[in-house]
């Protein structure tokens, strides 16, 4: 049950609506989580500058930033966010069984994208600390220490997402993500 009321456009504190209908445009309707941070003006404005920040400066296609967001969802367990991006990760053109190994961590499919997602999830599981073998299997596989300090940016949002809709009990408004397989 959510903790955190998830407004409309018309319900929405006046100082939201500006970013929720900007929201609302760019995923065709309000999604719970959106209409959640709506609450508080702060929330939203937060999400909505990493985000921005993010689209303005950002180097990654959408295929690794959504890999990034698997991971990192299933690293937190956040239902709302691996559902969410698994919609939004074949729409990056990542196939159901790509979508459904990288939330599992098991990336065999693509070295660069794995080296990536493993810092994400390490990122994730250990307050931002990332091993010396990881970094360098990153940089071993191709990413430069500027796209590994961009993949911050990525982890950073994804956590703020994820955190919020566990604090916020966000309802789930997505097709749920497929099981991992046992």
């Amino acid at each position: 049950m959510p903790r955190i009321p998830a407004h409309s456009l018309e319900t929405a504190p006046q100082e939201s609506k500006d970013l929720a209908a900007t929201m609302q445009r760019r995923m065709g309707k309000l999604l719970n989580i959106h209409a959640g941070m709506a609450h508080s003006p702060v929330v939203i404005a937060a999400y909505d500058g990493i985000s921005q920040a993010i689209t303005t400066h950002g180097s990654f296609d959408a295929r690794t930033k959504e890999a990034i967001a698997l991971a990192v969802g299933n690293q937190n367990d956040c239902d709302y966010c691996q559902g969410a991006h698994t919609v939004s990760g074949r729409k990056a053109g990542l196939t159901e069984e790509q979508i459904i190994a990288i939330r599992a961590g098991e990336v065999d499919f693509d070295p660069k994208l794995a080296a990536i997602t493993e810092v994400a999830r390490e990122a994730a599981a250990r307050t931002g600390n990332v091993s010396e073998a990881v970094w360098q299997a990153a940089l071993d596989a191709g990413w430069t220490d500027e796209e590994l300090a961009e993949a911050y940016a990525h982890i950073a949002a994804n956590l703020f997402t994820n955190y919020f809709n566990h604090y916020a009990g966000t309802e789930l408004d997505v097709p749920a993500a497929p099981p991992l397989n046992a």
